[in-house]
């Protein structure tokens, strides 16, 4: 399972330190053991069941939103050099793990996605947090999953987190009617 995840997962090794890098993968086997969704799912699902008739896949959406918050916070590093600080493993973690608690949040019903029962009490940022603290990621991976969704708009993000909420809109929000 471990290499099928970095198959469609390779921003991971853009981890540098071994320890979170691991977790971070742990996180995404769990939840892919733990869904009614396989791993070739996730390379065919919509990304979002709140838009009517989305072709654009998950993993698409998720790599997608990794990959704008690692460009934007390299351009904040080359601009703003020493006055800003950004962990790139923490951002890196956040970015891959926000909707790790999707896999929870689908159903398969008559073979057609729907939100599962958990997904209708708990969001995924929640249930994404909850895998996260399985498995020991630190609390700022856990403050980026927690907050990159709307959830987050009553809080003060950190720095990571308030790229990785923007990247993922980013790659959101064109596709809403």
């Amino acid at each position: 399972m471990k290499e099928k995840v970095l198959n469609i997962w390779p921003e991971i090794n853009w981890i540098k330190n071994p320890e979170l890098k691991e977790k971070v993968l742990q996180c995404w086997i769990y939840a892919i053991e733990n869904s009614v969704l396989s791993i070739e799912d996730l390379e065919e699902i919509p990304f979002s069941l709140l838009l009517k008739d989305c072709k654009i896949t998950f993993m698409n959406h998720k790599r997608t939103a990794v990959q704008l918050s690692v460009d934007i916070a390299k351009k904040m590093k080359e601009n703003f050099g020493d006055e800003i600080e950004i962990d790139m493993d923490i951002l890196i973690a956040g970015a891959v793990l926000i909707d790790v608690g999707k896999l929870i949040e689908y159903d398969k019903v008559d073979g057609k996605l729907t939100t599962s029962n958990a997904g209708k009490l708990l969001r995924h940022p929640f249930s994404g947090v909850s895998i996260a603290d399985r498995f020991g990621l630190p609390i700022k991976v856990q403050h980026i999953i927690a907050y990159h969704s709307k959830e987050g708009d009553l809080v003060r993000r950190n720095v990571e987190a308030i790229i990785v909420h923007h990247a993922d809109f980013v790659s959101f929000e064109p596709f809403r009617a």
